[in-house]
């Protein structure tokens, strides 16, 4: 993945040393309820889209204010040794996810010792329409979920291993973090609004803590 880090879109939140672990779950249609679904068809699956919200007491017109469309594009993720880097060609953006280690102790290369979990520092969800997350080589990923609402906490998470032979669709405004392959490297379609809001959680300001993933098949 060619990655120029200079773009990174938010500079990462670290300097804690507290990890609040996420149960690991198998998704499915059942276990997915409220979050979204599995998805076989990815190319046609149609993307929710939410109409822009009224300021005040006059609506907004129909047909008007939800017809930014959707877009798409490869979402390519990187393991740089312990460190998770992401680049979302969909919407021109590069991150950094999180770490398989302690950030400050992370290092470059690669197969120094197993992944056990990714520390995430940050989720968001997006108020204006849904996304869809397609492995392309069919390779297994762990994504952290949790349902709608802005009083979220590291406690209302849940991550998901999903098998690789599906997509993940998940609704407007569930909070998602980073989806983290398995695999040392792994390229996804993504599909969202073309439009797109972005409301955050940073785990390690609010709550003095990171996300922990488990990187592995559930028992």
């Amino acid at each position: 993945m060619d990655l120029d880090l200079r773009q990174i879109a938010y500079i990462p939140s670290t300097g804690v040393r507290r990890v609040h672990e996420t149960p690991l779950i198998a998704a499915s249609a059942a276990s997915l309820a409220g979050y979204g679904c599995l998805v076989d068809d990815a190319r046609s699956f149609p993307i929710e889209i939410v109409q822009w919200p009224a300021q005040g007491w006059r609506a907004i017109d129909k047909n008007s204010g939800d017809q930014g469309g959707v877009t798409e594009g490869l979402f390519e993720f990187c393991w740089r040794g312990e460190t998770l880097y992401a680049r979302n060609h969909a919407v021109g953006d590069s991150y950094l996810f999180g770490w398989s280690n302690w950030p400050e102790e992370a290092t470059a290369e690669r197969g120094t010792k197993p992944r056990e979990r990714a520390l995430i520092w940050r989720a968001n969800y997006h108020p204006d329409g849904g996304q869809l997350f397609y492995p392309l080589k069919g390779q297994s990923f762990v994504v952290p979920l949790a349902l709608p609402g802005d009083d979220v906490t590291p406690e209302k998470f849940v991550s998901f291993w999903c098998d690789g032979r599906s997509a993940l669709y998940l609704h407007p405004n569930v909070w998602h973090g980073a989806v983290v392959p398995l695999d040392d490297e792994a390229e996804f379609l993504d599909r969202q609004g073309r439009v797109h809001a972005r409301v955050s959680v940073n785990f390690v300001t609010e709550f003095g803590c990171y996300l922990g993933a488990p990187l592995r098949r559930p028992e």
